[in-house]
């Protein structure tokens, strides 16, 4: 298996920059705006970069299947399955927010045990493969030590559906019992998390190709990432709760309670 990680992190690595330079294009040069069936938007970014991602990927691990945001999932049930966000955050891309990325996740049995998380604007890229750690640019990443809710820094993304939920009031409480609150969303609150630059994430609304890659990244860097229920991510996954263990240890217990309580 070493060997086939070797050469899954190489072409992932070289899909994310491939995908950098088309998205850079269409950022410099602007590009039109499609809704797709669920009134979300998608350009030529997306799917150009998608196919250019498809294609070094598929050359590199050809027993691999396929599951992209943008065309779809060629077989998921291989032993080896691809996950890509060819341009993860178009809707802030479009607008001219530079919150977006590339993100590419390699599943074997199920299993997260690649990703590659690249933020072309930012310059900046992630990567981790399952036991050898979490890297920027390089250079290895470790979560933070913070031990207390109230020295954490908290960064919430689209919890829409959250405030629906009989956990809404616990979300409540544990910001009120932290150091201070952010919305970094999307990658960015990801990577600060796994190199230190916060401790705790959530999410209610999310799609597993959004955060496969980032999932490994954590977990790698000494983070735990599961759902908000506390279970490992899964195609069907559909929420987060990451953050530095003894952290994500508490907001759990404080999720699970006011289920509970309700």
């Amino acid at each position: 298996m070493t060997d086939i990680l070797d050469k899954a992190l190489a072409a992932a690595r070289d899909a994310a920059g491939a995908a950098a330079e088309i998205i850079l294009h269409y950022w410099r040069t602007g590009v039109g705006v499609d809704l797709k069936g669920d009134d979300t938007p998608v350009t030529a970014a997306d799917r150009e970069a998608e196919v250019a991602i498809r294609g070094i990927l598929a050359a590199a691990l050809p027993e691999a299947g396929i599951y992209g945001e943008e065309y779809g999932a060629d077989d998921t049930s291989r032993e080896w399955l691809w996950l890509v966000d060819p341009l993860d955050g178009t809707k802030s891309f479009v607008r001219r927010t530079p919150f977006f990325s590339t993100q590419i996740a390699l599943m074997h049995r199920g299993e997260l045990v690649l990703g590659v998380s690249s933020a072309p604007v930012y310059g900046e890229r992630m990567w981790a493969v399952r036991g050898r750690g979490a890297f920027l640019d390089g250079e290895p990443v470790r979560v933070a030590a913070t031990q207390r809710m109230a020295e954490a820094s908290i960064s919430t993304g689209n919890v829409k559906t959250l405030t629906g939920d009989a956990r809404w009031d616990a979300l409540g409480a544990m910001i009120r019992d932290s150091n201070r609150i952010r919305g970094y969303g999307d990658f960015c609150h990801y990577h600060l998390l796994a190199r230190g630059g916060l401790d705790l994430v959530i999410e209610s609304d999310v799609n597993i190709l959004d955060v496969a890659a980032l999932a490994v990244i954590v977990r790698e860097a000494g983070g735990v990432f599961t759902d908000l229920d506390g279970a490992a991510p899964t195609l069907e996954t559909r929420s987060v709760l990451a953050g530095t263990p003894t952290l994500h240890a508490a907001a759990l217990a404080r999720l699970r309670d006011a289920t509970i309580d309700r």
